[in-house]
């Protein structure tokens, strides 16, 4: 699953609060991946909690939108999962009125629909969650372990859904299992 065509651009947004213990996945995946090589037609943002920021960078025109974001589903702490909201009717107004502290990506996604609508923009062909289960997302700075473990794997993730070559994992010496 390719998250883009050959021409369209991308915007990887890591998105929660380092201040909620796990909810600070997304920042710390998108730290990583911007110290990554991608593609010219990709972007990364660390969008941290500016959900607003995020609604008016996307008018800039992006083809597909890739969220990284903590996401409760009830699995284990650390499980990924790529989701692909279903699109919905236009939203009202009202509900997208900005609000700091409940700028969830609905609400981003909600926003830009009403900002587009009044600049003749258009919101990106397809939108991504790439999410991780959280453990806690108490008051506290750090990610959980099996949240901390799980962000290489999402870099991956995201790397393959924008279908980036890596180099291969070297194998293990001659006589060595791998672990």
């Amino acid at each position: 699953m390719s998250a883009r065509p050959a021409d369209g651009r991308v915007l990887v947004a890591g998105v929660g609060n380092v201040f909620l213990g796990d909810d600070g996945f997304g920042v710390e995946a998108a730290r990583v991946l911007a110290g990554r090589s991608l593609p010219r037609h990709v972007e990364v943002l660390d969008v941290g909690v500016r959900g607003v920021h995020l609604a008016y960078q996307l008018l800039d025109g992006y083809d597909t939108l890739i969220l990284v974001d903590a996401t409760a589903r009830g699995g284990p702490p650390g499980t990924l999962y790529v989701i692909e909201p279903v699109s919905t009717p236009a939203p009202d107004p009202a509900d997208a009125a900005p609000d700091g502290h409940r700028m969830t990506p609905n609400a981003v996604l909600a926003l830009l629909g009403t900002l587009c609508a009044g600049t003749g923009g258009q919101p990106p062909r397809r939108t991504l969650v790439v999410g991780c289960e959280p453990a806690c997302v108490a008051e506290g700075m750090g990610l959980s372990g099996p949240v901390s473990d799980a962000v290489p794997q999402a870099v991956r993730l995201v790397e393959d859904l924008l279908g980036v070559d890596r180099e291969p994992e070297p194998c293990p010496p001659a006589g060595k299992a791998a672990t």
